[in-house]
């Protein structure tokens, strides 16, 4: 994808809504264009699947950890350099234009660009954001102690949402101390940004098949544009590695979790990364696989000809700022009596953005959450699919002392309070 099509998907939402047919009397459907923006959307909770995230009768939540992805940003680099400075200098050389010919685009003339001066600079509302996701993970777990360390990768962005979090979660200052873990492309497992550390990892992976799908399905909007606008020239071009990378955050994790641990240990674990590091270890979980109860080619069920409605994956709903993979250990023992399951050992369960998701094979918990005896089954099966972070990306090719495990969170320093 090119320069105009950053703006261009938003333009052709904004002026589709406008033109949208009156409802019919039971219609509740509103299309939101902010919902549907991939990886630039603003953090929202889309309910999906529509289950209530509060923990299930007769359990309370004992330990979590939580995978987050940085807050909103104006821009980074390559959404700048590749999307809206090309279409800002497009409309910058067609002032002529009179784009009051097309109600929903009037504001075009006279509309000027944001600053982007600080571009990779998390945003007022991001900051906002990330501290009312502190505050309302601290009212999730109101017997939980503070943690006394959060962690973060070193990009300012990542740094500076957890800052907000902290600020949101704590009650008086310095309670909190801001672990900050290196983003080194020689790190092997061991960071926050482990899919740098991958030789094979490749961000650019589906281009190709993107451009096709694009081409397609932007054709008759950019043909109705173009109509009206001809001297403007609107055009649609203006991982098989992934669960290897997600799978030792996700096994330490669990590791940490299902300890019971010393006096060293926390009630919740909190970590800030990018948008890269969430869905590799939603593949090392075997979350919205859209072949799981199918079988067959991954690939078709993703075709470049017709959108696939019912898809699994939805890259919007997993992938907003701030987007959140949160897991739960929580103690049952209270529902044995009333629903005869729980009992003594505890059970696990994960929320993608406060939405609770089913571990495929180990569901035998309350609301389908996973038991201890399933946690350790369940691992063992992932394991075997995704073990050897080092092997599978290569990583002799261009460091040595690779290492596939996570350990920085038992051995990360004091770090630095925020005040």
């Amino acid at each position: 994808m090119k320069s105009t099509q950053y703006c261009l998907v938003l333009i052709l939402n904004l002026s589709l809504t406008a033109i949208a047919g009156s409802p019919s009397l039971y219609d509740t459907y509103n299309f939101n264009p902010l919902e549907h923006l991939a990886g630039i959307a603003p953090y929202f909770e889309p309910n999906d699947p529509p289950r209530n995230p509060s923990p299930p009768d007769g359990c309370s939540v004992t330990k979590a950890a939580y995978l987050v992805r940085h807050a909103a940003i104006n821009a980074n680099d390559f959404d700048y350099e590749t999307y809206i400075e090309p279409f800002l200098s497009k409309l910058k050389n067609h002032t002529n234009i009179n784009w009051g010919n097309l109600p929903a685009l009037a504001f075009l003339s006279t509309w000027a660009p944001p600053s982007f001066a600080e571009q990779e600079h998390v945003t007022r509302v991001g900051k906002l954001e990330a501290a009312q996701l502190g505050v309302e993970v601290s009212f999730r777990y109101p017997n939980f102690r503070p943690p006394r360390n959060v962690w973060a990768s070193t990009a300012e962005r990542t740094v500076v949402s957890a800052e907000s979090f902290i600020r949101g979660y704590e009650t008086a200052d310095n309670n909190i101390s801001l672990i900050q873990v290196y983003e080194s492309e020689e790190g092997g497992a061991n960071t926050l940004t482990p899919y740098d550390s991958c030789p094979v990892y490749s961000s650019s992976a589906g281009s190709k098949q993107s451009q096709q799908y694009l081409s397609k399905w932007t054709k008759p909007y950019l043909s109705r544009l173009n109509q009206v606008f001809s001297s403007f020239n609107f055009t649609a071009n203006d991982i098989p590695t992934s669960g290897y990378i997600g799978f030792p955050w996700v096994n330490a994790t669990m590791n940490l979790l299902s300890s019971n641990g010393s006096s060293s240990s926390q009630d919740l674990y909190v970590s800030f990364t990018h948008r890269e590091f969430p869905p590799t270890v939603l593949v090392a979980m075997g979350l919205f696989n859209n072949t799981e109860f199918v079988g067959g080619n991954p690939n078709s069920s993703m075709p470049l000809d017709r959108i696939n409605y019912n898809r699994a994956w939805v890259s919007s709903y997993i992938l907003p700022f701030l987007t959140n993979v949160a897991i739960e250990r929580m103690n049952c023992s209270a529902r044995a009596s009333t629903y005869g399951d729980g009992g003594s050992s505890p059970y696990y369960r994960v929320l993608v953005n406060d939405s609770p998701q089913t571990l495929p094979g180990c569901n035998d918990g309350p609301n389908e959450s996973c038991s201890s005896d399933g946690l350790s089954n369940w691992l063992a099966d992932r394991e075997a699919m995704f073990q050897g972070y080092s092997a599978a990306c290569n990583t002799s090719s261009d460091y040595k002392n690779s290492t596939d495990t996570v350990t920085f969170y038992q051995n990360s320093g004091n770090g630095t309070s925020v005040g």
